[in-house]
């Protein structure tokens, strides 16, 4: 390998990282303030590609279906819940906030998919039409059963993958999608080419990931999710409402993976069932933060992203189990880990 194979390999690995963190950010930030582990998260990237995909070619995409039916169950189930608590007053902003919004993106695709819209209005609609999903399949789904093990939790997370990829096919069909590149400049760099979407890849996930701890530094809703991450019950004795943050929490994670969705779309062919699999390479990078440490979980994705990039160079065959081989020593440094602070505590 020559140097400026390597330095080639790098980049595209740091960029696949960048991916990585986005998502594995959005895992953590679930799981924190949820304990699920939301194995679907890679899917909502997937179904932006999609659906970006079908808006591209001019074609209503299946999405608009799934969001509208989701909305309906959501509003129903939860204007029967005030209903059993007599809480007639917060009906009409469930009803907005449940169905109304939700029903803005999905409209506005369903009646202008077949018009010639400019690209980033094609971008929009795709990542408005995506963020409702996870709000929507929490309400429906994991509020519930908001007090079960996580076993529990993670077992219906993966049932609800399965659910998605097999709409998915249903929507989409079975074929493999590229969206447009969001830059087609090529530069260099000390020798080294790098291409304008690599750029844009790592620089969207830098600004993004910045605008994110920005929130949880300097807003109020920020500073409640990191309370509702620290202690449910404190947080709800103080005013926070744990509920209202899930949902803020899969709100914003939505936003993270309809991003990366768009950042990862012009590079990486996308099936109906590759979500999976890139959730679960951002969950590994999640795991060496310990599913609770944001800098930790940025570090492991970008290891992750430079693993799969030399790996496919040397044996692209194994490549994912190179990948998923590096989470042997993390779960071992984890339990020593784990170990010694009990030992100390005791």
């Amino acid at each position: 390998m020559t140097s400026e194979i390597a330095a080639i390999l790098a980049m595209d690995g740091i960029a696949a990282g960048a991916i990585y963190v986005l998502m594995g950010i959005g895992l953590v930030l679930i799981f924190s303030v949820t304990r699920v582990i939301f194995v679907p998260f890679g899917d909502l990237s997937a179904i932006t590609v999609l659906t970006l995909a079908s808006l591209e070619s001019g074609r209503i995409p299946g999405t608009v279906g799934l969001v509208a039916v989701l909305a309906v169950l959501a509003t129903l189930l939860q204007v029967t819940s005030l209903v059993r608590k007599r809480k007639f007053h917060s009906i009409g902003r469930a009803i907005f906030f449940y169905l109304v919004l939700p029903l803005i993106p999905a409209g506005a695709i369903y009646f202008l998919a077949e018009s010639a819209l400019p690209e980033a209005a094609r971008i929009a609609l795709a990542m408005a039409v995506t963020l409702p999903i996870a709000p929507l399949l929490d309400r429906l789904v994991f509020r519930p059963i908001a007090d079960a093990s996580v076993l529990l939790l993670l077992t219906v997370a993966v049932a609800l993958h399965f659910a998605i990829s097999g709409l998915n096919l249903l929507f989409f069909g079975p074929e493999g999608v590229r969206t447009q590149p969001l830059s087609g400049a090529i530069l260099e760099f000390a020798g080294v080419i790098v291409s304008g979407q690599t750029l844009f890849v790592i620089l969207g996930a830098v600004v993004f990931t910045g605008l994110l701890f920005g929130f949880f530094g300097f807003t109020i809703t920020g500073k409640a999710l990191r309370a509702t991450a620290v202690n449910r019950t404190a947080a709800r004795i103080v005013g926070i409402r744990p509920t209202d943050m899930g949902t803020v929490a899969y709100l914003l994670a939505s936003v993270l993976a309809a991003i990366a969705g768009i950042l990862i779309g012009p590079g990486t062919t996308i099936f109906y069932d590759s979500g999976f699999l890139l959730g679960i390479k951002a969950f590994v990078g999640a795991i060496f933060g310990a599913l609770a440490s944001y800098p930790l979980t940025a570090i492991g994705a970008v290891i992750v992203g430079l693993l799969e990039s030399y790996a496919s160079f040397f044996s692209s065959n194994y490549k994912e189990v190179i990948v998923f081989t590096f989470l042997i020593p993390v779960l071992l440094w984890r339990s020593l880990t784990m170990a010694v602070h009990e030992e100390a505590d005791e």
